[in-house]
């Protein structure tokens, strides 16, 4: 089983910037992926950022160029730095996790709110 707790999120103008995080409870070197997905309300779960075995990160085009996410496997630790946000941006964000290819893990979320 693997714990992943997320952190970070919050109310944020537009324009404005935020970094999640999301550490887990075992390490993340092992981990086939790494990443974030958000919901909005009203809307589905929907694909922000991986990064894959370690070393290919994908973003999806709606916030590309605008989120970055990095991992630090020394903190088990994976971020989310999102710059240029816009009230689409609102949404609670899920930390996920895939082990062995089988194994899939969520965080609780993180509510980011975009307003002014």
């Amino acid at each position: 089983q693997v714990q992943l707790v997320e952190s970070g999120g919050g109310l944020v103008q537009p324009g404005g910037s935020l970094r999640l995080s999301c550490e887990a409870s075992r390490s993340i070197f092992s981990a086939d992926v790494m990443g974030w997905y958000r919901q909005a309300p009203g809307k589905e779960r929907e694909f922000v950022a991986a990064i894959i075995r370690g070393a290919t990160s994908k973003t999806a085009d709606s916030v590309q160029g605008r989120f970055t996410i990095t991992r630090d496997n020394a903190k088990n630790t994976i971020y989310l730095r999102m710059n240029s946000l816009t009230s689409d941006d609102t949404a609670v964000y899920y930390c996920y996790a895939k082990y062995y290819n089988t194994h899939e893990y969520w965080g609780q979320g993180t509510q980011v709110t975009v307003s002014s």
